[in-house]
C-alpha cells in the first residue's frame, strides 16, 4: 500500500521519517545463487506525493558484491579480464554485482500475470540464458522492468528502466529475447576495453587502481599502462547518468551490516508506452520482484503476483443536515 506523504523522501538509501507511515510488505524470495540457502526476505514500502511515487526496498545480503569483471594486470605485463570459470555464456556468478528487479503488468496486457506474476514470462530450459528467456506470449503483451544494478546504475543514482515484450530468442537477432531497454538520449554504461578487447582503454583519474569498480564517463582518462604493477585492477565498466525514457527512475542505495537498502522514485505518469502508468490511483497494479546476489541471471524469485494499491485520503465528512425551521408566518421553508 502506497500512502500519501507530505513531501518526497530523500533518495539516499536511508529510511528517514517519510517512510514511518508506510506499511511493510514482506516477500519471500528463493532459488537464487550465493544467498544463504538461496533465499532472502524482501521488504517493500511505498509513498506518493501529488505527482510522483516512491519505493523503499530492503533485503539481507551478507556480502556487498562490487568486483564486476575488472581488468587485472598480469606478471608478464598483459591484462586479463577476470571471469567466472563456470560461465558458459551470460552466467557470471563470481565477478559480478548485486541487483534488484521488479516487473509490472502494463495495462494488464500480460495474460496470467495478475495471478502468476513474472513467472508467466519466464521460459526455462530454452537456449540463451541459464534460467531460460524472458518474453510474453503474444504481441501487445508488455511489462515494465525496473532493474537496479549496484555497479552500473547505482553510482549514478538511477534504476535501469527497461521492458519486456513478445520477442523470441534468436542468437543473432535477439539474444536477450523479449527483454529490452527503454529509449535514451544519452548516458548508460559500456565495457571499458580497447578495440581488440585485450586491455582496458580508460582509467580512473590519477591512475588509481580499483576499487571502485566503475569509471565515471566524465572523469575517465586514457590508461597509462606504466602506472600499474602485477595484480593491480582497473574497472571493467564506464558509466554515466541516462537521459530520456530510460532514465526515468532516480535512486539512492546503501549496503550496511549485511543488508541492502534501495530507495527510488519516478513520476506517477511518465507518458511512455513502455512504462506502467499510475495515473489512476483507484486501480490495483500487479508486479513481481527478484534479488540477485553477485549473479548475472540466477536470481532469487517468488511465485505469484503482488499488488500495489494507493491509499486514498478519507473523503471529508459532509456536515450533518440541520432540521428545517419554520418562519413565524408558518409558511414552508423553500
Amino acid at each position: 500500500t502506497s500512502v500519501k506523504a507530505d513531501k518526497a523522501p530523500t533518495l539516499d538509501g536511508q529510511a528517514e521519517a517519510a517512510w514511518n507511515n508506510a506499511p511493510v510488505t514482506t516477500i519471500d524470495l528463493a532459488g537464487g545463487v550465493n544467498l544463504a540457502s538461496g533465499a532472502t526476505k524482501l521488504n517493500l514500502r511505498s509513498v506518493y506525493t501529488g505527482d510522483s511515487v516512491y519505493f523503499l526496498a530492503e533485503w539481507a545480503d551478507p556480502t556487498q558484491s562490487a568486483r564486476r569483471s575488472p581488468w587485472q594486470k598480469q606478471a608478464d605485463g598483459s591484462w586479463k579480464k577476470l571471469a567466472d570459470p563456470n560461465d558458459k555464456g551470460g552466467d557470471n556468478n563470481l565477478y559480478y554485482e548485486d541487483k534488484f528487479a521488479m516487473i509490472w503488468n502494463i495495462n494488464n496486457s500480460i495474460k496470467g500475470f495478475n495471478e502468476q506474476g513474472c513467472m508467466v514470462a519466464c521460459h526455462a530450459g530454452e537456449p540463451g540464458k541459464p534460467y531460460g528467456n524472458k518474453y510474453t506470449a503474444s504481441a501487445g503483451e508488455i511489462g515494465d522492468i525496473w532493474h537496479w544494478k549496484s555497479i552500473r546504475t547505482g553510482p549514478v543514482g538511477q534504476i535501469d528502466d527497461q521492458y519486456v515484450d513478445d520477442t523470441r530468442y534468436d542468437k543473432d537477432k535477439s539474444p536477450e529475447a523479449g527483454r529490452k531497454s527503454d529509449a535514451k538520449t544519452a548516458g548508460g554504461y559500456a565495457d571499458n576495453q580497447t578495440q581488440d578487447g585485450k586491455a582496458p582503454m580508460y582509467a580512473a583519474p590519477h591512475q588509481t587502481p580499483a576499487p571502485p569498480y566503475w569509471l565515471m564517463d566524465k572523469d575517465k582518462v586514457a590508461l597509462d599502462d606504466g602506472k600499474y604493477k602485477a595484480n593491480d585492477e582497473v574497472a571493467g565498466i564506464v558509466i554515466a547518468p541516462m537521459t530520456g525514457d530510460r532514465g526515468d527512475l532516480s535512486s539512492g542505495s546503501a549496503w550496511k551490516d549485511g543488508k541492502w537498502m534501495v530507495e527510488w522514485g519516478r513520476k506517477l505518469d511518465t507518458g511512455s508506452k513502455t512504462d506502467v502508468q499510475f495515473s489512476d490511483l483507484s486501480k490495483t497494479y500487479s508486479f513481481g520482484a527478484a534479488v540477485f546476489d553477485n549473479a548475472q541471471v540466477r536470481h532469487a524469485f517468488s511465485g505469484g503476483a503482488y499488488k500495489l494499491v494507493f491509499q486514498q485520503a478519507a473523503a471529508p465528512v459532509a456536515p450533518a443536515a440541520q432540521p428545517a425551521t419554520l418562519p413565524k408566518t408558518g409558511g414552508p421553508v423553500l
